[in-house]
């Protein structure tokens, strides 16, 4: 019964590697500074909207 348990985690376990193995990547590569910037710019723009279009 031990010996089961062993042979179902090396399994498991050799699967995750495969998968890992084939993953590309196919979206365009971003530094994450350029996000973070990118997402502050964007903040910013918007707290500006609302001061010069107020509802």
């Amino acid at each position: 019964m031990a010996s089961d348990k062993k042979s179902e985690g090396f399994q498991s376990g050799a699967g995750l590697i495969r998968y890992f193995e084939e993953e590309e990547i196919k979206g365009p590569a971003l530094d994450p500074k350029l996000v973070v910037y990118i997402g502050i710019a964007v903040a910013i723009m918007v707290e500006l909207a609302k001061i010069f279009w107020p509802p």
